[in-house]
């Protein structure tokens, strides 16, 4: 123990010295001295480095935190249609498409790439739902029957039409990799209400992960431990729960408090390393996970009428080689209610992977593209949002529905595509604080450009703060010499339309 100690007064000296000679050179003269010696003094170097380990407290970033007001909503469910679903072919009706199917038009289909191109219409026929009478096509009958409980926002813009930028946008508030997605956001300032659980768990499509892969989950500059745990899309969601070793759980327990205590000591020495931190607390989660997960994930424990409910006794269908029907994405929303029931924080789940027609990236037909993966998602958020109704979780529970981006009102290729459109697209909220049976904002006559009530994502993410109870103005973390937040350094505004 002496030579460790020693080893560790070694490195704080080093550390010491490295910022001692740091400060030297960052002051010229002795105004200089002064004035980096009064930033060191003030914690402002500890901040620039790990700001979000200070701000938690206590050493535990997931300790349980104050909302900035109170709110209904307390757990999110992220829908992520990844590659963008066609808005004027589910939600966005437009008469006026549809009269001028096959007429040639000049549209921007790229970033400045504004060509002529021939309109295509939807196939599918559109009827008005429910009391609200908002309009839903045939491709979603299930859904449609939940149109009541919706908030449809029809007028979102974003940044970027390409994909991988366009994801990280969506999730993170930026087209670059490297900064928080919003469950870090939201694990940050709401922590965790169930140490026994991850507070924030993503789940991908059994065909593979969005093309930006893990930074759309990402912690990004904060402590490692709020970024998104991943579960399986196929078999155990979580591997090795079951102990391989002869020990029993009292030893297991025993040897997990050592080890956490000797990190701890180590941590003490290295304050802000964040990564440290986060093995601590997967440690003691993965043995809490021992025992919690096997019933949170245990779907036998399900009335026989709520598997029906969900599609998951479906067979996978035979009328499209990529089809693979209700059944996994529809045990994914079975297993995302059952978290957010047990206190998870925010879970998303990505719908889609692989390229082309595997995701909702409509190229090459979108008449194809929608008989794939509608039925695949349809019956299961309707399912959902029943079922967190009549269990009285809907009013606690935010979903979110959406992809990265739209898609355009003119054919591409030669198998009636559309190709990504970013100017104007379609998501919708639903459960708690939102307000049921509303559709918000209009793109073109056309549906391509939001026109009315235009909105940047960075306004969504306002609105979804706002509805965990989070001011996006006051939600900050201090990063290069910056009080970072999701909305950015741009102005956001909550979307009022969808409040209840």
């Amino acid at each position: 123990m002496n030579h460790g100690q020693e080893r560790v007064d070694q490195h704080r000296g080093l550390c010491i010295g490295s910022r001692r000679e740091f400060l030297w050179q960052m002051g010229t003269g002795f105004a200089g001295l002064a004035l980096t010696a009064l930033l060191d003094d003030d914690g402002f170097f500890a901040r620039h480095a790990y700001g979000g380990t200070m701000a938690s407290g206590a050493g535990d970033p997931m300790s349980l935190k104050s909302s900035h007001f109170p709110t209904k909503a307390k757990s999110c469910i992220f829908l992520f249609m990844y590659g963008g679903p066609s808005q004027m072919d589910l939600f966005d009706y437009k008469p006026e498409l549809q009269k001028r199917d096959g007429q040639t038009v000049s549209l921007e289909v790229r970033k400045r790439d504004v060509k002529p191109g021939r309109l295509l219409a939807s196939h599918r026929k559109f009827a008005r739902h429910g009391q609200s009478g908002l309009w839903c096509s045939d491709a979603l009958p299930h859904i449609a029957t939940q149109m009541d409980k919706l908030a449809v926002i029809k007028s979102l813009y974003a940044d970027s039409f390409a994909h991988g930028s366009a994801m990280i946008q969506m999730n993170s508030g930026r087209v670059i990799q490297g900064y928080p997605s919003i469950g870090s956001w939201l694990s940050y300032g709401l922590g965790s209400m169930n140490r026994n659980l991850p507070g924030y768990v993503v789940m991908l499509d059994p065909r593979g992960g969005p093309i930006s892969g893990a930074a759309n989950w990402s912690s990004g500059f904060m402590p490692a431990a709020y970024q998104g745990t991943v579960f399986r899309a196929t078999g155990q969601p979580i591997l090795n729960l079951a102990s391989a070793s002869e020990l029993t759980p009292e030893m297991q327990r025993d040897v997990i408090t050592t080890a956490n205590a000797l990190n701890a000591e180590h941590m003490a020495a290295r304050p802000g390393y964040s990564e440290l931190q986060a093995r601590i607390a997967s440690y003691e989660l993965a043995f809490q996970l021992q025992t919690t997960a096997p019933g949170a994930l245990d779907l036998s424990q399900e009335d026989p009428r709520t598997l029906d409910l969900y599609g998951l006794n479906e067979p996978k269908p035979d009328y499209h080689p990529l089809a693979l029907g209700p059944a996994p994405f529809g045990r994914q929303c079975l297993i995302a209610r059952r978290l957010v029931e047990r206190g998870v924080r925010f879970v998303q789940i990505y719908h889609g992977g692989g390229h082309q027609q595997q995701n909702w990236d409509a190229h090459y037909g979108v008449e194809e593209n929608l008989k794939i993966h509608c039925p695949e998602i349809d019956k299961p958020i309707a399912a959902l949002l029943t079922d967190l109704k009549q269990r009285g979780l809907l009013e606690s529970t935010l979903v979110v529905w959406g992809g990265e981006f739209g898609r355009q009102a003119v054919v591409q290729g030669d198998k009636d595509g559309r190709d990504h459109n970013p100017k104007g697209f379609t998501y919708f909220l639903a459960g708690g604080g939102v307000k049921g049976g509303t559709a918000h904002g209009e793109t073109d006559e056309l549906g391509h450009e939001a026109v009315v009530n235009r909105h940047h994502i960075r306004d969504l993410h306002a609105t979804i703060l706002h509805l965990m109870g989070l001011d996006h103005r006051k939600l900050t973390y201090f990063y290069g010499g910056l009080n970072q937040k999701l909305t950015g350094v741009v102005e956001a505004e909550i979307i009022d339309g969808l409040l209840a």
